[in-house]
């Protein structure tokens, strides 16, 4: 069985490297991205906000396990510069499903990390009804196209959102109408799509 796993990797070219060397591994990489891709072993790529003279990658991998996204990781050429932090995604009840949700043409994407506290007063009926309320609030979401895919994290109560929205501010308004919202804290990510994003 496949699992996804979220990939940040971060670069730093060590100083004095030729740029003809630069150029090549980064080309060997683009390279090594589209053959991943056609295997399915790289679903996404994006950029998140870059300082200056920082390389930046986020990448939504499918691995058996552990040990063989490894396997996949090693063996990208970047990876001789190279740290990456990898993050196991778990499948989430209200997760539109891969490829279900079209990504628009003219619409940002932003990562959103969840971590749900639910009050102490609150009865167990009452917890079932927002939680189904916000199960539906999910589906209409993805029917709007505004939600592409939701996972669950590893830690108690926390969940990971892939979302498109036009800008920043229709995203909060967003993140703002989930039943849920004042149980939630929010981590909002604004992404840029990768150049070998597939």
């Amino acid at each position: 069985m496949m699992h996804e796993y979220l990939v940040t990797m971060t670069t730093r070219v060590p100083d004095g490297t030729p740029a003809r060397e630069v150029d090549d591994i980064r080309a060997r990489e683009a390279a090594n991205t589209r053959v991943l891709a056609a295997q399915g072993r790289v679903l996404r790529l994006w950029r998140p906000p870059l300082g200056p003279e920082e390389w930046r990658t986020i990448g939504l991998f499918t691995a058996d396990g552990p040990d063989d996204l490894e396997r996949t990781l090693a063996a990208m050429p970047l990876r001789v510069w190279r740290t990456d932090q990898v993050t196991a995604l778990d499948s989430h009840p209200n997760d539109p499903g891969r490829g279900k949700v079209p990504l628009a043409a003219d619409g940002g994407e932003y990562l959103v990390t969840f971590t749900v506290e639910v009050p102490d007063a609150t009865t167990p009926q009452a917890r079932d009804e927002m939680f189904a309320r916000e199960a539906a609030r999910a589906r209409e979401l993805a029917a709007e196209g505004r939600l592409l895919r939701l996972w669950s994290l590893p830690g108690e109560g926390r969940n990971l959102g892939l979302f498109q929205a036009a800008d920043a501010k229709l995203m909060q308004e967003i993140l703002r109408s989930l039943p849920l919202a004042a149980w939630l804290t929010t981590e909002t990510v604004p992404l840029a799509r990768h150049p070998s994003d597939p």
